[in-house]
């Protein structure tokens, strides 16, 4: 989910602890138990700040170890402990456990999104991506900040989020429903779907749809049970030459390649250069792909610019090669 939902369901959490009457009882523990909330709500995020190193390695990072089983194991011992010294008459148990619950509530929303996270590491690196919610849902965010307001004005707000979240295990059950009737409507109108990725959008009823075939790619755009295709590929398999063998040693392209699991690819050349592309299926937008990663390399191979992230112009992504600010180290 994105940070304000985050927040959001961290003071929700607070709300939820006043039920707990170990909490209500003792000031200090109170305290230390509502910081921890909101701290636990933010904590395995804070991968983000990869972002200012390069897109290639927040790519293949994010959501990735900060999400993973020793993490969340982790994440609440150290926020604990830290909050214990600022508080130390607390009741410790009772910190620890809603540090738990706030950190475990953040992996578990986050792997319903499509960008999902490597929460089952280091048993599975695989990505775990239910791709039902999108990362930013107005349903979500609104019902949470109904339960604030409604806390503001008196309400008890144990309470009040117990009903809401009530509300949102339906509103996720309805989702899970909705992406289903779109993946049967997929295999009805492609019957050799070999793999169907479907991922909501901030519209309630518009899922964006990449599906793999034995021979072609398809990308389609679902809207309530119907379903329209907008492109077909023909399926190309990356080819085992020297040009592609030395674009993979780039660090952009294998971000995008441990993260990208539908792409098609494209070569240029250029009287003193070529130009590997590739572009992951999944994000059209408005006719245009906007996830992509290319490489440039010199005729003897070498790589001399490279990139890879989001851009939606082409003039943006010539600026980036332009003046490359990637580590290949």
């Amino acid at each position: 989910m994105d940070t304000g939902t985050h927040i959001v369901m961290g003071f929700a959490l607070c709300g939820i602890a006043t039920l707990d009457p170990i909490v209500t009882a003792d000031p200090a523990t109170k305290y230390a138990v509502m910081t921890a909330a909101v701290i636990g709500s933010q904590a395995p995020d804070i991968d983000t700040i990869l972002k200012l190193r390069n897109n290639a390695v927040y790519i293949r990072n994010h959501r990735g170890a900060t999400h993973s089983v020793p993490a969340v194991v982790l994440w609440p011992l150290l926020i604990t402990g830290i909050l214990f010294l600022v508080f130390p008459n607390v009741n410790l148990s009772h910190l620890w456990f809603w540090s738990q619950i706030a950190v475990f509530l953040h992996v578990f929303v986050d792997i319903f999104n499509a960008y999902g996270t490597q929460a089952l590491r280091p048993f599975s690196p695989r990505w775990v991506a239910l791709g039902v919610i999108n990362t930013f849902d107005p349903f979500i965010f609104t019902m949470h900040v109904i339960g604030l307001l409604l806390w503001a004005f008196g309400l008890h707000p144990g309470y009040t989020f117990i009903v809401i979240y009530a509300i949102l295990i339906g509103y996720y059950i309805l989702r899970f429903q909705m992406q289903n009737a779109v993946r049967n409507a997929v295999r009805r109108l492609i019957p050799d779907a070999e793999e169907i990725i479907i991922a909501p959008t901030i519209r309630f009823n518009q899922w964006r749809i990449a599906v793999k075939s034995l021979e072609h790619f398809y990308v389609a755009r679902g809207y309530r049970r119907s379903v329209t295709i907008l492109d077909k590929y023909k399926r190309v398999p990356v080819p085992e030459s020297v040009l592609f063998e030395a674009a993979k040693k780039d660090v952009n392209l294998g971000a995008f390649l441990h993260f990208s699991p539908v792409y098609r690819w494209e070569v240029a050349e250029y009287n003193d250069c070529y130009e590997v592309k590739f572009i992951d299926l999944r994000y059209r937008n408005n006719g245009y792909y906007p996830f992509v990663a290319i490489v440039q390399l010199d005729l003897d191979y070498n790589i001399i610019g490279s990139y890879t992230g989001w851009i939606f112009s082409e003039e943006k992504l010539r600026k980036k090669l332009t003046f490359p600010q990637i580590d290949q180290s």
